[in-house]
């Protein structure tokens, strides 16, 4: 059952903090190649709110004292990683490969207790109860033939099958390595683009999940997040696309 508890005033005036002591012009050259101050211009105020209304959904789900594991963390994940740490006194492990903008991330996070970390996050050790992986499988810049058949901008006469393949190789061992470390019953939070790699797993495993049908709203890249419930009594009736 779905607790009705609500972010304190407290943990939102944390997220304000932490937003208003980003450095936005590094961040515009770590994510545009231009035009990024009009960019987080428009982005810092919806990230902040709409990464909060997440947080929020994620504080009714998720037990406290529990640990968590984001992949490619971001600006967009702040406040989810604080109302973790927060409201639910949860260990946060964030990671991202991009050094630039992990020690920008650490800087406005000063004194909080969250710390962002430059590492692949298929070398973390331990188990998790909640893994994050939004918009990391689709990612254009690091897998552009998987990011093109995702959103339907693959071409057919010119469609590279061989690189494309490498890309779903390298996606399904990210996948395999993280989800291992999921302690079942488990939860994972992902774009509804991505949830296809996870059913993808689950069945392959032979492991019950739920998606639950309630979706959020993202600003930075603006693909709709949902919940994974894994290992629990239910299997999904979606289909998985091959992928």
């Amino acid at each position: 059952m779905r607790r009705s508890k609500r972010i304190s005033s407290a943990t939102r005036c944390r997220i304000a903090e932490a937003f208003d002591g980003l450095d936005y012009r590094r961040l515009a050259r770590i994510y545009c190649y231009e035009g990024g101050d009009a960019f987080w211009k428009s982005k810092r105020g919806p990230s902040r709110r709409l990464g909060t209304r997440v947080g929020e959904a994620l504080v009714k789900r998720l037990p406290a004292g529990g640990r968590s594991l984001y992949v490619g963390a971001g600006v967009a994940e702040l406040p989810a990683l604080l109302v973790e740490s927060l409201e639910l006194h949860r260990t946060v492990l964030a990671c991202n490969l991009r050094r630039l903008e992990v020690g920008t991330l650490n800087r406005a996070c000063r004194g909080l207790p969250v710390r962002f970390h430059a590492r692949d996050a298929r070398g973390t050790r331990g188990t998790f109860d909640h893994l994050w992986i939004v918009s990391v499988l689709n990612d254009p810049e690091r897998f552009p033939y998987v990011a093109a058949l995702s959103y339907g901008r693959a071409v057919p006469l010119t469609f590279n099958c061989g690189a494309f393949v490498k890309e779903r190789n390298i996606l399904r061992s990210l996948v395999n390595r993280c989800m291992s470390r999921l302690r079942l019953p488990g939860f994972v939070t992902t774009s509804v683009e991505e949830v296809n790699w996870i059913a993808d797993w689950c069945h392959r495993k032979g492991i019950a999940y739920h998606v639950e049908r309630q979706q959020f709203q993202t600003a930075v890249v603006g693909d709709p997040i949902c919940f994974i419930r894994i290992g629990g009594k239910q299997f999904k009736s979606w289909k998985v696309r091959k992928l």
